[in-house]
């Protein structure tokens, strides 16, 4: 059977015979460093065998192509501060960062494509990446000491997203409709800010903007059961709450606990508040 016959059985990526190496570099990006940006960039050097690699990656029959191009999309979220180069705290220039995710992008899609690249073909689109991650241990990213309560949320938005088909959803869905309509704006959008400088100043920003860019995902993809598409004020409001929490459940430990209160307060029904993780 050719490479090509063989990946049309690749239907996920529980199935791909590369997935260790491909869930091992997933969960690295939102961790790469300023400090990576300069070495991944310096390491990159477009060749003919590198242009060549990466057109044979990325045809429509190669394996899970589509979730290779959303990872590139991920990609782009996550240093999407970074490529604008207008922030105080962006020290790496946007052109070095610019030519690092060349290094990220190939990377992935070498990752993906294994299975019908030659050892050379992949070795290639890996060199700048594996010249400083010499490999990609399965390490999730470091989500603080409340991380079980971010991973609730994360789980739930996906439910609230289909609330209309789901009782105990839907009940969850009004709980948080209806105490996140007693928190002030004004003074929820300044807890945000403080969480968000909370995660500049630690290092977890980009962490924070995989949070963001999942929630976003759940906002405005189908619903699972009816397949429509419509998010309508409510279930965006919702969703915007449960993303929030968790960017601020993410750098709770450098926050006074009453900002981390207005974050967290509305969404108590999904998490337990009172609790914290250890």
């Amino acid at each position: 059977m050719s490479a090509r016959r063989t990946t049309a059985l690749i239907e996920s990526l529980d199935a791909h015979p590369n997935a260790d190496e491909i869930r091992g570099l997933l969960c690295r990006l939102p961790c790469v460093s300023d400090h990576a940006l300069p070495m991944l960039a310096s390491g990159w050097h477009n060749t003919t065998l590198l242009a060549e690699a990466r057109r044979r990656a990325l045809e429509p029959d190669s394996p899970l192509v589509l979730e290779v191009l959303t990872c590139f999309d991920t990609v782009q979220a996550l240093f999407a501060d970074d490529l604008r180069g207008e922030d105080d705290y962006v020290h790496v220039d946007p052109d070095t960062t610019t030519t690092a995710l060349k290094a990220m992008r190939d990377a992935i899609a070498a990752a993906y494509a294994r299975p019908i690249l030659t050892p050379a073909e992949h070795a290639a689109l890996m060199r700048a990446w594996r010249g400083v991650f010499p490999s990609d241990p399965i390490i999730e990213p470091d989500l603080g000491g409340r991380a079980g309560e971010i991973g609730l949320l994360l789980d739930a938005i996906p439910r609230l997203a289909d609330h209309c088909h789901d009782a105990v959803a839907a009940g969850e869905f009004a709980s948080i409709r209806i105490a996140g309509g007693s928190v002030d704006e004004d003074v929820r959008l300044a807890a945000r800010d403080e969480a968000w400088h909370a995660a500049v100043l630690t290092s977890r920003r980009r962490i924070w903007h995989l949070i963001q860019r999942s929630g976003r995902t759940a906002m405005t993809g189908y619903c699972r059961v009816c397949r429509s598409r419509g998010r309508d004020e409510d279930t965006t409001r919702v969703l915007t709450l449960c993303v929030d929490a968790a960017c601020g459940l993410l750098v709770a430990s450098s926050l006074e606990d009453d900002i981390v209160d207005v974050l967290t307060e509305p969404v108590g029904c999904v998490v337990s508040v009172d609790n914290p993780a250890s």
